[in-house]
């Protein structure tokens, strides 16, 4: 099932084209990420879905009932804008609560899910405080709360860990982890590492199109990729690396110093890890790090440039 859909959705600002044509399928229960660079269409398609904008031409199905309709999916959409704002003389409790009443939340399922949410941003201490009070991250816990009052089934995050400290990055994005398969989350981040340790399907955008979509484990090959590390240059021959290894394709990045390595299926990870090792060390090439899978950040960048070397090494 499909919690998102858009088809060939257009939409400009004046002469300026901010998604050209743009298909996404978002399926119900993932955990998606939306990854392109600045002024790809990442907000913009949100802010759509939502009916904050209206597209030029095209169509948006959310789940599974067309277009936004505050009466047809009130309650069942949330979003949580990237530079969103929040009123500084409230308190966060009785804000949560004024929220919770706008997505249809009541009485004392009203109380019951802003102490959930409260709990889950760690902000109970908080709760009586004005927001004024608040530091810059917890403002954003507050932002992030609100997304999940009343356990949406849709749930649009632009930039969602921006500005958090290391510890609550790690323990918000577990905690968003745990709404896989009980509610659909699409998220944007310019953090692809976030995105790589979050999500199960990701799609690629730039100048408001669509360039791929896939799960991550196929997007970054984690079964049939490998990355090296080196301590400095490739002393290792191509046609070495094609001999111990009949069918790979390899690159050589210099300036990171990493050597990818993709395999036909008949290869395990570990099985290639334990041939090429040797090799290298052999030729007196020092590891510092080997990882299975390219990783989103250079799927995204071979998506949208050429890579630093194609072919072989010289």
């Amino acid at each position: 099932m499909i919690a998102l859909e858009f088809q060939g959705v257009t939409k400009r600002y004046g002469r300026r084209t901010a998604l050209n044509g743009l298909d996404l399928s978002v399926p119900t229960g993932s955990i998606f990420g939306l990854v392109g660079s600045n002024g790809a269409g990442k907000t913009t398609a949100m802010a759509l879905a939502v009916g904050l904008l209206r597209m030029d031409s095209g169509t948006i199905d959310v789940l599974g009932q067309g277009a936004f309709h505050p009466g047809r999916q009130g309650g069942r959409v949330t979003l949580l804008p990237q530079d969103s704002r929040l009123p500084l003389h409230a308190r966060v409790d009785e804000l949560l609560g004024y929220y919770g009443r706008l997505q249809g939340v009541a009485g004392p399922r009203l109380k019951r899910a802003v102490d959930e949410v409260l709990d889950w941003t760690h902000l109970q201490d908080r709760r009586n405080s004005p927001v004024r009070t608040l530091s810059h991250g917890m403002m954003r816990r507050v932002t992030i709360a609100q997304a999940f009052l009343g356990e949406p089934d849709l749930i649009l995050l632009d930039e969602p860990l921006s500005g958090l400290d290391p510890r609550e990055q790690v323990r918000i994005r577990e905690m968003l982890r745990l709404r896989r398969g009980r509610q659909t989350l699409l998220i944007s981040s310019h953090n692809l590492h976030e995105l790589e340790a979050l999500c199960d399907q990701v799609a690629f955008v730039d100048l408001g199109r669509r360039i791929r979509q896939d799960s991550l484990e196929a997007v970054i090959r984690r079964r049939h990729s490998l990355v090296m590390v080196l301590d400095g240059p490739m002393t290792l021959s191509g046609a070495a690396l094609t001999e111990a290894v009949p069918g790979v394709q390899w690159t050589y990045d210099s300036a990171r110093s990493e050597l990818t390595l993709v395999f036909p299926d008949e290869w395990t990870p570990a099985r290639v890890n334990g041939t090429i090792l040797p090799l290298l060390v052999t030729a007196g090439c020092g590891i510092l790090e080997v990882r299975s899978g390219s990783g989103l950040e250079r799927e995204y960048l071979n998506a949208t440039a050429p890579p630093p070397i194609h072919g072989g090494f010289q």
